[in-house]
């Protein structure tokens, strides 16, 4: 089933001449009513004007957080704030938040394209959705909410964490479709597992999960966890929350709302496009925004495009699962190093668990990196010689993937904390 085929299955040229059509639209607003883009306009040479069709998107100024936090709280908004219906913002854990707002037009669009997203993997109306995703400034918890609503499927809005309310809520509300971060999926698999339920008795059938980079072999987990099938949502608040782009049962990609979202991936150092299939970093331009457009916000998250064909029948251009960010990538001794890289390996090793830590700190001039790796219960002992082993086979095969030495310490069960939210994996004790 596809929510709104005439969006989601037009030709190519279609979709062209409508993104064309509101980009030159939303242009000519930012530029009157925005007075940050009218200087980097002006800064440029450029006038609404010189913007004749979404081929022009490369002429114009790039967005960053940064911009985002300098313009906090309102100086971003493109229309009266009696217009606003409602505000989001960011925890401002690494610096200022970020705020972003929504006009009930966009408050629909939110909707929409997140019932776009539950219809992708499969929900319907006649799904209950537990929304384990936080509520309050965060879009998740919101985001899913509004969406399922639209669809027309029961909401059970649990929001994050109580682990053993979710479970009892799963098995007396019936829950069929779990929306949250993949880590907290992970975890309740774990914890179902732990009270002697048998998930495969449960009527949970879909889990839409992200909010967070997570590998194939995760998602392999979770499904094999939870008897599920597991989908990936993207978004960011930035752009609107999640729904910006989803997977369908095909799981190759997720298809991007086009429509609303027009996507270019770049080299991060250069700045200059990439071509279709190549990795780099993915640029956003709303086009349908009224309460806070942005012109090529830089999302820092690294993947690629693929326009080919999907046999969903879907034509919108799909991106690959996030590899990362370009400003969360590690440098170890000169190598780029992702979480996600090592999260895959640990996957395949059945005495590892899914939950780590990566310790980095500097010994003289030298770059450490040390992984904590929790040990499978079935397989930790007080035999020396047994965890060693473990460590070596986990060490050996790290190294291979990564390209640089590492520190393998096992802990037992439960030792690292387990997320409730979007999980925090690096600790960087360097001062760099």
């Amino acid at each position: 089933m596809i929510w709104n085929e005439p969006m989601e299955c037009m030709s190519r040229d279609q979709m062209h001449d409508l993104q064309s059509k509101r980009l030159k639209d939303m242009v000519i607003r930012v530029y009157h009513n925005v007075e940050f883009y009218r200087k980097k306009m002006q800064e440029l040479g450029l006038e609404p004007g010189d913007i004749h069709s979404i081929d022009d998107l490369v002429k114009l100024p790039f967005t960053t957080k940064q911009d985002l936090r300098d313009n906090y709280p309102f100086g971003l908004f493109a229309t009266p704030k009696s217009e606003v219906v409602r505000v989001h913002a960011s925890s401002g854990t690494t610096g200022k938040s970020t705020v972003v707002a929504y006009t009930r037009k966009d408050v629909d669009i939110f909707s929409e394209v997140v019932a776009r997203a539950l219809c992708c993997a499969g929900a319907t109306k006649d799904d209950i959705v537990q929304v384990a995703y936080g509520y309050g400034l965060f879009t998740g918890g919101l985001g899913l909410h509004y969406g399922a609503e639209k669809l027309g499927a029961a909401v059970v809005p649990i929001s994050g964490g109580n682990t053993d309310k979710q479970i009892t809520l799963l098995q007396d509300f019936g829950s069929t479709v779990l929306a949250c971060t993949p880590s907290y999926a992970a975890h309740l698999a774990e914890a179902i597992a732990e009270a002697g339920i048998d998930a495969a008795d449960l009527p949970l059938r879909v889990g839409i999960f992200g909010a967070e980079p997570w590998s194939n072999e995760m998602r392999a987990k979770i499904e094999e966890g939870l008897k599920i099938q597991a989908f990936d949502i993207y978004g960011l608040s930035e752009i609107i929350g999640p729904g910006v782009s989803s997977s369908c049962i095909n799981q190759k990609g997720l298809h991007i709302a086009e429509d609303h979202f027009v996507p270019e991936i770049l080299d991060p150092a250069t700045l200059q496009p990439v071509k279709t299939g190549v990795t780099g970093e993915l640029v956003f331009t709303t086009i349908t925004k009224e309460a806070m457009p942005l012109l090529r916000y830089r999302t820092r998250d690294l993947t690629s495009l693929d326009d080919t064909p999907c046999s969903c029948g879907r034509t919108n251009v799909r991106m690959a699962k996030i590899f990362g960010r370009s400003d969360d990538m590690l440098i170890i001794r000169g190598v780029n190093v992702f979480p996600s890289q090592v999260e895959s390996v640990l996957l395949e090793i059945p005495e590892a668990k899914p939950h780590y830590m990566l310790i980095v700190d500097r010994q003289g001039t030298m770059d450490t990196l040390e992984i904590q790796v929790e040990v499978d219960e079935m397989f930790f002992s007080d035999e020396l010689p047994q965890l060693n082993n473990i460590r070596n086979k986990i060490k050996h095969k790290v190294e291979s993937v990564l390209g640089v030495s590492v520190i393998i310490s096992l802990v037992e069960h439960k030792t690292i904390k387990r997320s409730e939210g979007k999980a925090q994996r690096v600790i960087d004790k360097r001062k760099i």
